[in-house]
């Protein structure tokens, strides 16, 4: 079996999520027509006209956060405004700035030694894509027909796929279509080929086809030899053809031993990082850990249920089963792969954190300073930093507001603080995790490495509260608290340990001495 073999680069970074089209828009880049007004709120269909450029001209703004990497949701050629409806995986979408606009901000970043993934949409594409129209043009003549998973019935019949049902003769669809989401089942038999949750704007790509198989791989070898820093890749798990991704890693290794791999898979999955594929996943079951715990009283549960995974994994908890479900989290992986987890509180694909408990500040700062001091490469969704809400999509997607005024400037220092503590600690990178003490609502975990021994001591209850942890108090010296009230550090006069008092909705970090 294969040993996992990470990239060194990734257990330092601190990453930020970009949905492109929300980001940043730059005079630089034409634009074709309307846009929907950047300060509106967000629609399913709407375009904003964020772009490329309007990134690399905001860099400033990233690199002062303390942020060394950066995750782009799809940039590659599209008809919607997230583009994982991809129809040319080869160009850059030109709303984005084009194929110029990536090189000059790959360029740019890298200089500041800031690094760039890309979001891999290889499951499915849509039906723009262009052996996709070739099929619906064609029928049964076409050489494309077999990039696609297609009802040969109807092929044969000379029926057209019915890739717009809602605007065909035929009429609409059936009012429960779509709940037997995963299975394609329906899209096969009502619109001629299988699509990705039956959703009719994404047909699923045909990866048991070598020639398929092949495109997906120049695709990605592409990219990779123009400069990107890795992939993350789109449900990779619903790509089961033999030996894929085993292929993919292999072939975008040789072209950048240090290319980033990184799976949406939203469980626990030990077994999926054995050095073959991925390097690691995005560490939902940690973002949902948190979210639990950390928000208390103010978790919004009617929020939380706008994502059905969410709801599965989300619920008040008290500390106990914080530090028993994180314990859980971080045995399943091997040390290596646990520092390669890109760690987060929330996506595009999830209500934003404030929202989700309940606009409630003290919470964002506990889950900030949960997610920074846990192994894994944490990663901040574009406008957290500034107090951005949003609930799930397309609300959680809104365009950023870079009218200062707008900011909430006292939840960006306290995450710049955090993020400096983070990039000063090599600890907080590089060592272990072990829980310490939890009572009620208060708990303890230790970091430890040979680069020493922090401890991190959370109150996310409403009152005060004294947690006895078995560290001397003379050994403790408190770096960091989330609040203007630090923890107190008293000797226990019942034993050896020590008893903290933690204010109410408080953190703080402690250099434990040897």
């Amino acid at each position: 079996m294969p040993v996992a073999t990470t990239p060194g680069w990734v257990r330092d970074a601190v990453f930020y999520q970009i949905f492109p089209d929300r980001f940043a828009s730059s005079a630089r880049v034409a634009k074709p027509g309307p846009l929907e007004d950047w300060d509106s709120p967000p629609t399913v269909h709407g375009f904003k006209g964020g772009d490329l450029l309007g990134v690399v001209e905001h860099l400033d703004h990233l690199e002062g956060l303390g942020v060394t990497a950066i995750y782009f949701n799809p940039v590659f050629a599209s008809a919607s405004n997230h583009r994982y409806h991809t129809y040319d995986y080869m160009q850059v979408d030109p709303l984005l700035g084009g194929d110029d606009a990536l090189r000059e901000l790959l360029d740019a970043a890298h200089l500041r030694g800031m690094r760039v993934i890309l979001d891999g949409v290889f499951n499915h594409a849509s039906r723009g894509f262009w052996p996709f129209h070739h099929v619906m043009e064609a029928g049964a003549s076409s050489p494309y027909r077999d990039w696609f998973y297609l009802n040969q019935a109807m092929l044969a019949e000379g029926r057209q796929l019915r890739a717009y049902p809602y605007q065909m003769p035929a009429g609409p669809l059936a009012a429960d279509w779509g709940d037997q989401h995963g299975s394609g089942t329906q899209s096969l038999q009502t619109l001629g080929y299988q699509a990705w949750w039956d959703l009719p704007a994404l047909p699923k790509l045909n990866t048991d086809n070598p020639i398929v198989r092949e495109y997906l791989m120049a695709v990605a070898e592409h990219w990779t030899a123009f400069g990107i820093d890795g992939w993350r890749l789109d449900v990779p798990d619903e790509i089961t053809t033999p030996g894929f991704w085993e292929e993919f890693r292999t072939r975008v290794r040789a072209l950048n031993p240090d290319a980033y791999i990184v799976g949406e898979i939203w469980q626990e999955r030990g077994d999926l990082l054995d050095g073959r594929t991925y390097d690691g996943l995005m560490n939902y079951p940690l973002a949902a850990a948190i979210t639990s715990h950390v928000t208390g009283r103010h978790l919004r549960l009617d929020v939380v249920a706008q994502e059905a995974e969410l709801a599965r994994n989300i619920r008040p908890e008290d500390a106990e089963t914080f530090l028993a479900r994180l314990a859980r989290i971080y045995r399943t992986y091997d040390p290596d792969s646990a520092g390669a987890m890109l760690t987060l509180l929330d996506t595009h694909d999830t209500p934003r954190f404030l929202t989700m408990a309940g606009d409630d500040k003290a919470s964002l700062r506990l889950g900030w300073l949960v997610l920074m001091t846990m192994p894994g490469a944490p990663c901040i969704y574009y406008g957290d930093e500034i107090g951005l809400t949003g609930e799930h999509d397309p609300g959680s997607r809104a365009g950023f507001p870079w009218d200062r005024q707008a900011w909430d400037m006292e939840l960006l220092d306290y995450l710049r603080a955090l993020v400096a503590l983070r990039h000063g600690e090599p600890v907080l990178r590089h060592g272990g995790f072990q829980p310490l003490a939890a009572a009620g609502m208060a708990s303890a975990y230790l970091r430890t490495g040979d680069q020493g021994t922090l401890m991190v001591a959370l109150n996310a209850g409403e009152e005060p509260t004294i947690l006895p942890v078995e560290v001397s108090a003379d050994r403790l010296a408190v770096l960091h608290t989330s609040t203007a009230v630090a923890a107190t550090v008293n000797a226990n006069p019942r034993g050896d340990g020590t008893l903290l008092e933690l204010a109410p909705r408080s953190g703080s970090v402690f250099r434990v001495s040897p």
